[in-house]
This record gives structure tokens, sequence and C-alpha cells, in this order.
């Protein structure tokens, strides 16, 4: 039947399937247009108001209309780097052990099963876990330690972004690792190199861009996650004094105040941080891009 509707149209296989690309690539250039054009357009009265002034402000005051989104663009970058920072030695051990010395078997299999586990629980049941077995820990750590000892606040909310963003670096970066050719490993092993000195030195330099290209998509992660975020992370309107102090990320805030913006300010004030996080997540993925071009070069 497929056959035959086909031919009737005249077309070859090769040039239905260009056409279905090229349909697919025009369909998300409209879908990624169309979602910048709404939120730009939801989020016009608050740029009229503030401006690039908006980026710059430290002060969250519905009642006055005061608005500025400094403390969550600066809650937002801190606890996804740290989460990244926190995730990468993590993701490279299993990138190794499950490209290298374990690629089959049973311990294979369950270290696999676990990550994709992970990848696959829903956000909001990691923030219960943060908020019922990690903050307790947080707060004895930060009294050991002599800070306030709030434990939600920015660290607690970069461990639990940290398993969440795991399974992405790693799956992508393992994949990689295993399409190192044989034959490098084996001119290696001919060299005298021991198994750590050719991962070191053959296979993580051959694999590197596909590492950091998960390590690009699990930062994109951490920068949109909202509710593990919002339930562990302290919800306080103002730019954290240190790591363990309770903050706010622009999706955290944004889940927590769209249902009660009532105000026309205060609504398009919370898209306008809607479209700073777009803005951000597109400056992130752009840059990393780059970075993957200049590695590949």
């Amino acid at each position: 039947m497929a056959n035959q509707f086909i031919r009737r149209l005249g077309l070859s296989r090769d040039k239905i399937f260009n056409l279905f690309l090229i349909i697919s690539a025009v369909l998300l250039i409209i879908l990624g247009s169309g979602i910048f054009i709404s939120l730009f357009n939801a989020s016009l009265l608050a740029l009229k108001k503030f401006g690039f002034s908006f980026f710059s402000g430290t002060q969250w005051n519905p009642v006055s209309e005061e608005f500025g989104a400094l403390p969550f663009i600066y809650g937002t970058l801190l606890t996804s780097f740290i989460a990244l920072l926190l995730s990468f030695p993590f993701s490279l051990a299993i990138i190794i052990v499950l490209g290298e010395y374990f690629k089959k078997g049973l311990f294979a299999e369950v270290l696999r099963y676990l990550t994709e586990l992970i990848a696959g629980v829903p956000s909001v049941v990691l923030g219960f876990w943060g908020l019922f077995f990690l903050v307790p820990v947080m707060r004895e750590i930060e009294i050991k330690l002599g800070v306030t000892p709030y434990g939600v606040g920015i660290l607690t909310a970069s461990v639990v972004l940290a398993f969440m963003i795991l399974p992405y670096s790693a799956s992508i970066g393992k994949d990689a690792m295993r399409l190192v050719p044989n034959d490098l490993k084996e001119a290696a092993f001919a060299l005298g190199a021991t198994r750590w000195e050719m991962i070191k030195k053959v296979m993580i330099p051959y694999a590197r861009s596909g590492i950091i290209a998960g390590i690009i998509l699990s930062l994109g992660r951490a920068l949109g996650e909202t509710m593990a975020v919002t339930m562990v992370i302290g919800n306080f309107h103002s730019i954290p004094e240190n790591i363990f102090s309770p903050g706010n990320t622009i999706a955290s805030i944004i889940a927590n105040e769209f249902t009660e913006a009532t105000g026309e300010v205060y609504l398009s004030s919370l898209m306008y941080l809607g479209l700073t996080l777009f803005l951000i997540t597109a400056i992130v993925n752009l840059v990393g891009r780059l970075i993957l071009k200049r590695l590949q070069h």
C-alpha cells in the first residue's frame, strides 16, 4: 500500500526522505520562533517598564511592582554549574566503566539500568528525597561547619540537580567512548601503555567531543529544572550569601508565583523571566556548539 502511494506521487524514497527532513527542520524553526515570539509578546509590558535594568535589579516586590531578575539569574547559573561540577567526576567514572572495563555482563547491565532508572525518576520524587533525606544531612554538615543550618539552599539544590543530570552526560559519553577504534587501543598497548594510560591518552581525547556534548545536554537540563529545585532551594528572593544559603532560580520563582500573579506587570515580569531563561539556555547551547566545533578541528 505504501509503495503504491509512493509510485503514484512519482517520488523516489530518497526524495521523500529529504522532503521529510526539510519539513522537520521547518517545523523546528517555527516551534522555536513561536516560543520566542509568544514569550516576547507576553513580557512586552515589563520590557517597556524595566528595560534591561530588569537583569541588574535585586528587588522582587509584587506589592510595589518592583521586579528585578538578578537574584534568580544568579541562583540559576550557580546551582547549574555547581551541579555540573559535582556530577562530572561520577559521570566520567560511569563512562569509563561502561565504555571500556565492563561493556557486557551482569555488572554492566545493573549499572546501566540504575543510570537509566535515575533518568526516569520524576523530579518531584527526587525533590521529596532531597527534602526528607538530603536536607537533614546538609543541616548536620552546616552545624559542624559553623554556618546557619538552613538545610535547604543552593548546595542542597545543586546536589539534587547533580543526580538528575548525571545519566544524560554518562549515556552520551559512554556511547562516544565505545566508538573508539580498536586499532588505536591496540597501538597504544603495543607501545607499552598500561590500560589506564590508554584510556587517558587515547580513549578520552578521541571521545571528548561526545563527552562534552553530554555535559552541554546535562547543563541545559539543569538550567530549566523546576520542581525538585523548588522543593529544596529555600525560595529566598535575594542573592545568596554563600552556597549554603537559601536562594531561588528562574524556574522555581515562576513555579511558585505564576498562579498568584494577578497584576499585569507582575504577570509580564514572570514571563520576562521565562524569556530570560529561554535566552540563557539558547546562549549556553550556542557556546557549547562553538566549543565542540573547535575541538573537532
